[in-house]
Formats: C-alpha cells, sequence, structure tokens
C-alpha cells in the first residue's frame, strides 16, 4: 500500500458532502471529585465542578464529519423538549445542516448523562423512550433524502436501535443509494438485526458481527486473520448483506477489513493510550466514509480510519479528531 497518498486523500476531505442518518441523541457529562463515600450506601459522593454536552449517537458521528468538511446534513427526529432544543442548538452552532431533522412533541430526546470524577466514569444515567415513525414521518424522511441527492457525495447510516431505524426504512436507504450511485456506510446495531443489502460498507464491531451473523460468540485470537469464528461471521455478513466491505471493529486488537474474494486485510490499532473509548466507533465510520468519498481505496480507508480511532480513544468524553490532529498523525506514518 502506498502510504504517500494518505495526504492527498485527507486534503480532498473537504469537498466531500455527506448526510448522516440515524438516532440523534445528547451526551451530557458531569465532572466532579469524589471524597468520600456516601454513610447511605457504598458508593462515592460526586461533588460536581462542572457540566457540558456534546452532540451523541448519529449526531456524533455528523459533529466528527464537521471536523473535516462543511458539508455535512443530519437526519433524523428529535423531540420538543429542553435535550432536543439544546441537541439542535449545539449542531446548527456546529454548522450542521438540521433542516432534515424533524420534531415530535411525542418523541423523547435521549440523554446520556455520564458522571466522571478523577478522569473516570462513575456511572451513566440514560432517559429515554423508545418510540417509532409514523407513516407521515417516514415519507418525510425519504422525500428529504430524495430532494436533497445532488448535494450529497454519500451517506453514513448509525443505528443505535432507538427507533428510528427500521427495515422498510433500510431498504429505501439502500435503494436510494444503489438508484443514485452513492457511497453508503452504516454502522448497525446488534439488536435491530436489519439487513443492509448493498451497502457500500458496514461497520459492526466484533461482538456485533457474531451477532448479526448467528454465529456463536468466541474469544479473540491472534493473529486476527486467523480467528476462523470471525472469518466465518464475516463472510456470512458480506453474503447476506452483498455489501463492497465489511469493516469490523476489533478495540485493541485494531479493524479486519472483508472483501467478497480477497483476502482478510487486518490494520493493527494505532492507539498510543486509551482514556475513553465512547464514540470511537462514530469517528471510526465518519473518517471511513469520507476517505472513500475521497476516492480511497477500502484498505486506505481503514487505515486512515483506524489512525483517527487510535487518536481519539487518548481523549476524555464524546471527542472528535480533528483534520490536523489526523494530518499530523499521518505525517509520521
Amino acid at each position: 500500500m502506498d502510504r504517500s497518498r494518505f495526504r492527498p486523500i485527507v486534503d480532498r476531505f473537504a469537498a466531500q458532502r455527506i448526510v448522516v442518518v440515524g438516532d440523534l441523541m445528547l451526551d451530557e457529562f458531569v465532572w466532579g471529585k469524589v471524597s468520600r463515600i456516601s454513610p447511605e450506601a457504598p458508593v462515592p459522593v460526586v461533588s460536581v465542578t462542572s457540566q457540558s454536552h456534546y452532540p451523541g449517537g448519529a449526531a456524533n458521528v455528523a459533529r466528527n464529519v464537521r471536523e473535516f468538511t462543511a458539508h455535512i446534513a443530519v437526519m433524523g427526529v428529535a423531540g420538543t423538549d429542553s435535550a432536543g432544543d439544546h441537541l439542535l442548538h449545539l449542531l446548527q452552532g456546529s454548522g450542521i445542516d438540521i433542516t432534515g431533522v424533524q420534531r415530535d412533541a411525542s418523541w423523547t430526546t435521549t440523554l446520556k448523562t455520564r458522571i466522571i470524577a478523577r478522569n473516570q466514569q462513575v456511572v451513566r444515567v440514560d432517559r429515554e423512550r423508545k418510540a417509532t415513525l409514523t407513516e407521515a414521518q417516514i415519507d418525510h424522511l425519504q422525500a428529504h433524502l430524495e430532494s436533497i441527492t445532488g448535494e450529497v457525495d454519500g451517506a453514513i447510516v448509525a443505528d443505535y436501535g432507538k427507533g428510528l431505524l427500521t427495515q422498510p426504512i433500510a431498504d429505501s436507504i439502500c435503494h436510494w443509494a444503489h438508484r443514485h450511485g452513492k457511497i453508503l456506510t452504516v454502522d448497525p446495531h446488534p439488536h435491530t438485526l436489519l439487513d443492509w443489502r448493498g451497502a457500500t460498507a458496514v461497520k459492526p464491531n466484533r461482538s456485533e458481527t457474531f451477532i448479526a451473523a448467528g454465529v456463536p460468540f468466541s474469544d479473540p485470537v491472534e493473529p486476527v486473520v486467523s480467528d476462523r469464528a470471525l472469518l466465518e461471521a464475516g463472510k456470512r455478513l458480506l453474503d447476506r448483506w452483498d455489501c463492497g466491505s465489511l469493516l469490523v471493529t476489533l478495540g485493541e486488537q485494531g479493524m479486519l477489513l472483508l472483501q467478497p474474494r480477497t483476502a482478510p486485510y487486518h490494520v493493527p490499532t494505532r492507539a498510543q493510550a486509551v482514556f475513553d473509548v465512547s464514540g470511537a466507533g462514530d469517528t471510526a465510520i465518519a473518517v471511513f466514509t469520507l476517505a472513500l468519498s475521497a476516492g480511497a481505496t477500502p484498505i486506505e480507508a481503514a487505515e486512515i480510519a483506524n489512525y483517527a480511532s487510535g487518536i481519539v480513544v487518548g481523549k476524555l468524553g464524546t471527542a472528535t479528531v480533528t483534520a490536523a490532529e489526523l494530518e499530523a498523525g499521518l505525517g509520521q506514518v
């Protein structure tokens, strides 16, 4: 692989036009310090020092894309609650197009609150209520996606299992991408078990790969390309989804790229230090998609996405990777 191509590919990120479709959330971080154990129960007492909020779920994927290009839109549903207001304010303030976001008074915007003390997550509190789209909302989503066809080069679907995505909607998005020759990448959810037939690429993690393929889970194997159970699960998904490639994220083992009629390609992790893995998958799918859209081969895109993921896990909280950080990292290759 010619690593000298990395920089020109990343340089083309700014011209790519991407839309992200998926479950929108708000991430809240409560930062504090622990000085004692509660007399009421054997739990730490956290004295709050600050709070911060970031777009979460599919909104965080869009936020990751926004670090590299101004041509980014997001589609989904948000409630008319305060969390929805705050989320859309953050997205709009970041320069992300939110015209494709539908507001619904009966929809609860998912709010994930993480309490952090001494750089360690003490507990996470989720406030959510799963819902499904009405026929009118489905029609609106499909019509909006069709209306922006000429304004996008690729689409990312981020399924967090909160109710937005169903098989009919997945089929509609796949057909749209096929009809118009658009790059379509998917970050699937293990419990929705949706088919993504014809997608350009699907990016499950290791456990999601086994669940989706219906293969019994087994412990990781070294070297990764000798992990027969994982390879069998990946082959099943390639056949079922008829997708161009399957990028399996493996945590400390890096990534495994599987393509039809091609030898498996293992990308070792580039992480120097791991502080927080939350949002690492969002960074991976965002950068992988941008690279494909910018003309990278799947192997090149996987390598670049792996570098980006290695950077983001060294940050605390729902973080992103900047263009300058990625270029600096690639410059050391």
